[in-house]
């Protein structure tokens, strides 16, 4: 940078700060600014010509008075015209009242862009410094359009000096994150990359800078960063503090520098290369023993910079989750910041040990850290430290510690700050629920946890404990005891009530024979709680009076008494006054068998995603769903429905896993490379949530589009790199589907995900996602027993002609799954053309010496490839008089075999792939819908109507498509769901 001259002090700026610094007051101040201001109105327009340094002079004159906070109105041009000066004070005041004054829709910007113009073809390096600086600072699009396509070629220049290099990567840097569209990649992407091997240190850690931003939006064009990258980390890491001086903190060489490295190998998957992975490695593994050396100075800013560049080291190990040894090191590391006296540490200790805790390699080392963790969930001052051990005993729980931790957050809980409570609160549900031993142990537990945390329990958490007690025979004698006996507490927590009065009025029956809880006692102890309680408290009382009706004949007389009141008869809530009018009627009316029908025990409940799990992920946020979808499974966990709420089927099954697999709990295990992953490609299909969905780029279609890309027709395995060369077996080794084939598939018409098939040997889960005429399924086999499979080999069939209308392409799986283990399985579909008959499964092992077979259809039905049309009435009705021909509308009247809910309705029209249209059809009870087919053939477009009739009970279902076959197959199809 150029001296700065004696003349330049300018004495006149120097006295006006002076001037401001003694105002006894704000009036004064003001007093010296306005007249300082017109001071400079009246130099700007006076006759005589101001030279540089005068300008020079007012203009910062002005900047202070702006900094000060007082609007600047004048001055602009003058600033602008100082940007054309040769000397360097002038321009470079120039330039700052320009970043700081002017605002990206000025009027000057043009004349501004102008003097840049000059500047940076001037290749003088001071000016084109200061006009890189400006660009930076101001970011304008009209700027960015002006020089986006300037800047790289000044960046990739052989005669650039370092210091423009530098500021040019920081100034397109800038530019690229306001206006990512601007910035063309092209030539000099390749020739940015070598910038990492500059010997100046300065333009490498800017030009790391920008490549991390840039790769992250187009990975492939900087590949080849990464070899650069670990052989600067390399020579860096293996550096003593002498030989970087210039860039050495506090005896730690280049930190900031290192950090960025690691960062930008965090854009990528470990090295292709072992050259290179073993170098990067050979890195990682002494940043790690560098940890334990004994520091080179007691400063703090000694240990910030050292533990920067370890912390980010860890991160890039776990990044990686493939070196089990580093990653072992890397949580022992960690377990020594758990005692470390600096909170901060702490706090980074714990957060990142929640991700080890997801690895397979670490987990083990992790739980080593317990008794530490719980400690300061204990002990710790800071509230954010100690909702990080919440977290990690969350991360690090499994079936072999869940009542110690369980047991500790529940303690934890009594003390637990107001702020953090509805959170431990839904994680000691999950983990009670998903690691439970036995029922009697999860009933206990979330007994306790109203008990204890009552007011922070949502409805969600007693729900599910209600779901799973009527869906489970062996525990709801224990729980009707249990929750009597918590009843029986003088201060009793509302939620307990409600608990309490389900589960009695459905199961108060089983505990009805000892005299300590006969029906009168169960009785008058809830309607002791009944006028202490909420509205709707007191309503599900009073559905649990009309169950005591019910079940307990004896209490007929006292209920109606009850009833009868006329605190229930002429209460002023109308839902009380309704349920009490009717109930009394229903059991004064009613004949005992009518009664026992109307009132008989509540069906299981239907399977469906845990709702605690999907409100922990909306309270976490979106950014928290990885780590609250656990990817490490424990294979001998004993879920009790692993998210998945027990169905019918489970309860006759004597193996105490409802579910195996785990299907809602987490995502499928990353086997797959990672940039077509399963955890990739669905993050979580099953969540209702939004912010759930899966994220697959910038543009959803073109992205699945390039991981899906169809197979020739005559080569159907083409997608994989490594296709099961088992071709389809014979008609003859094929046995007829199970029975319940037909009805396991109607299951899967309006939805993508859930429990295919099960038995007391095998678990078949389906997770898939569809996408124009492409998509990918993934299938998990789940060992039920305790003994292994043999000769394991699941195969897909096409019968008859499908394999010239739908191509399914497999990957082997193991030959072996081992007792409680599961095996994954993708398939990548492509639909050709339109198909009536899907695919079937044929799953074979050997059980115990003896073979088995089991024959599936396989979920992909026609309407899995719909996609969703939005039209007007106007073109709906147009098009609909358009496919008028008989054999083009399909047509059903039936009766509804379900409840006719106009919600559930709904959803499964969109679960089925249409699009629903509103005020298209004059009768609002209806649902009209539309959708194209796509296939690789044709496109095959659709309308639907739906008319339900309430009174009736029936409906009429109208299809018409394009072509005839697909529009009787439809119909048959959707009127199965309703």
């Amino acid at each position: 940078m150029p001296a700065v001259s004696k003349g330049d002090g300018m004495r006149g700026l120097a006295v006006f700060i002076s001037d401001i610094r003694n105002c006894k007051s704000k009036e004064a101040e003001i007093k010296r600014i306005n007249k300082e201001l017109a001071n400079i109105r009246s130099k700007f327009k006076g006759d005589k010509a101001l030279d540089g340094y005068s300008k020079k002079k007012y203009v910062c004159k002005l900047l202070f008075i702006f900094l000060l906070g007082h609007d600047i109105d004048f001055g602009h041009m003058e600033a602008v015209n100082l940007l054309s000066s040769n000397k360097y004070t002038e321009k470079q005041i120039g330039y700052l009242f320009i970043s700081v004054l002017v605002n990206s829709n000025s009027e000057l910007i043009r004349l501004i862009n102008n003097a840049i113009k000059n500047d940076l073809a001037s290749r003088n390096p001071t000016s084109m410094c200061l006009a890189l600086h400006c660009i930076a600072n101001v970011g304008s699009r009209e700027m960015g359009e002006a020089f986006a396509a300037d800047i790289p070629r000044i960046l990739v220049a052989g005669d650039s000096m370092d210091s423009v290099k530098q500021s040019a990567a920081l100034c397109l840097l800038r530019l690229y994150k306001a206006s990512p569209d601007l910035v063309p990649m092209g030539e000099w992407t390749a020739r940015v990359v070598h910038l990492l091997n500059d010997q100046h240190m300065g333009v490498v850690t800017a030009a790391v800078s920008l490549i991390t931003c840039l790769c992250k939006k187009n990975p492939d064009d900087f590949k080849t960063c990464i070899s650069l990258a670990v052989s600067r980390l390399s020579r860096i890491v293996s550096s003593a503090s002498t030989d970087l001086q210039d860039y050495t903190y506090y005896f730690v060489p280049a930190p900031w520098l290192s950090v960025k490295l690691l960062r930008l190998l965090q854009c990528y998957p470990p090295p292709e290369d072992a050259a290179v992975k073993g170098r990067l490695v050979e890195c990682l593994e002494t940043v790690l023993n560098k940890a334990q050396e004994p520091p080179k100075s007691k400063k703090v800013q000694h240990s910030n910079a050292k533990n920067a560049i370890l912390f980010e080291t860890i991160s890039l190990i776990i990044h990686y989750d493939s070196e089990p040894n580093l990653l072992v090191r890397a949580c022992n590391q960690l377990g020594q910041f758990l005692q470390h006296r600096e909170t901060n540490l702490r706090y980074l200790a714990l957060e990142s040990m929640c991700t080890l805790a997801s690895s397979e390699f670490s987990h083990e080392a992790v739980k080593t850290h317990i008794d530490t963790v719980i400690n300061a969930l204990k002990t710790e001052r800071d509230v954010s430290v100690r909702q990080r051990a919440a977290d990690l005993l969350y991360a690090m729980c499994d079936r072999s510690n869940a009542k110690q931790i369980v047991s500790e957050m529940l303690r934890y809980l009594e003390t637990a700050d107001y702020a953090i409570r509805e959170e431990i609160v839904l994680k000691v549900a999950i983990l009670a629920e998903k690691y439970a031993v036995d029922y009697s142990w999860y009933v206990d537990t979330i007994l306790n946890l109203i008990r204890i945390a009552g007011d922070y329990v949502s409805e969600e958490v007693w729900y599910r404990v209600l779901q799973i007690v009527t869906n489970r025979d062996d525990v709801q004698g224990y729980a009707a005891k249990t929750v009597f006996e918590a009843l029986q507490a003088p201060a009793c927590h509302e939620n307990m009530v409600k608990v309490g009065g389900y589960i009695l009025g459905e199961f108060g029956n089983l505990i009805a024979g000892d005299p300590r809880s006969s029906p009168p006692v169960q009785f008058s102890l809830l309607h002791s709680k009944f006028h202490l309680c909420s509205v709707a408290t007191r309503a599900l009382l009073l559905s649990t009076y009309i169950k005591f009706i019910n079940l307990f004949p004896e209490t007929k007389a006292t209920i109606q008494g009850v009833l009868r009141a006329g605190s229930q008869l002429r209460n002023a809530d109308v839902e009380l006054q309704q349920r009490a009018v009717e109930y009394l009627t229903l059991s004064s009316v009613a004949s005992t068998d009518v009664l026992a029908t109307v009132l008989e025990e509540m069906p299981p409940f239907p399977e469906r995603e845990s709702s605690i799990l999907a409100k922990l992920k909306r309270k976490k946020g979106p950014g928290a769903a990885s780590g609250l979808d656990d990817g490490r499974r424990d294979a001998s966990s004993n879920d009790i429905n692993g998210g998945v709420e027990p169905t019918a089927s489970t309860l006759s099954t004597p193996s105490p896993s409802a579910d195996l697999l785990g299907l809602r709990a987490a995502p499928p295990p990353a086997t797959a490379p990672a940039p077509a992953s399963a955890g990739n490609l669905l993050v979580d299909v099953f969540s209702d949530s939004p912010a759930a969905q899966p994220s697959l780029g910038p543009t959803p279609e073109e992205a699945f589009l390039s991981e899906l890309e169809p197979p020739a027709p005559e080569s159907p395995m083409g997608l994989l790199a490594d296709p099961a060369p088992v071709a389809d077996p014979g008609p003859e080794d094929i046995g007829p589907p199970i029975p319940e084939a037909d009805e396991l598939l109607n299951k899967f018409v309006c939805k993508n995900n859930g429990v295919l098939f099960e038995n007391q040997l095998l678990q078949i889960g389906v997770k898939s996602e569809f996408r124009q005429n492409l998509g990918r399924m993934y299938l998990f086999y789940g060992n039920k027993t305790s003994m292994q499979f043999q000769n394991f080999a699941p195969t897909v069939v096409h019968p008859g002609d499908l394999q010239t209308q739908l191509a399914v392409q497999t990957k082997r799986v193991a030959t072996q799954v081992d007792g409680g283990a599961q095996v994954q399985q993708v398939l990548n579909i492509e639909c050709l053309r339109d198909f009536l008959t899907p695919p079937l499964l044929l799953v074979r092992f050997r059980y115990g010496g003896a073979p088995q077979s089991l024959t599936l259809k396989l979920p992909v039905t026609i309407n899995k490839f719909f996609q969703p049309t939005e039209m007007a009435a106007q073109d709906f009705f147009q098009r609909w008089k358009q496919l008028s021909l008989p054999l083009q509308e399909a047509q059903k009247i039936f009766k509804a075999n379900h409840p006719m809910d106009a919600e559930v309705t709904k959803a499964k029209l969109l679960g089925f792939g249409s699009a629903l249209l509103d005020n298209v059809d004059p009768n609002p009870e209806n649902f009209v819908g539309a959708g194209i087919i796509q296939t690789k053939a044709l496109q095959v477009g659709c309308l639907l109507r739906l008319e339900p009739n309430a009174q009736a009970q029936m409906y009429r279902l109208t299809l018409r498509t394009s072509k005839e076959p697909v529009s009787r197959h439809l119909c048959e199809l959707l009127a199965q769901q309703f």
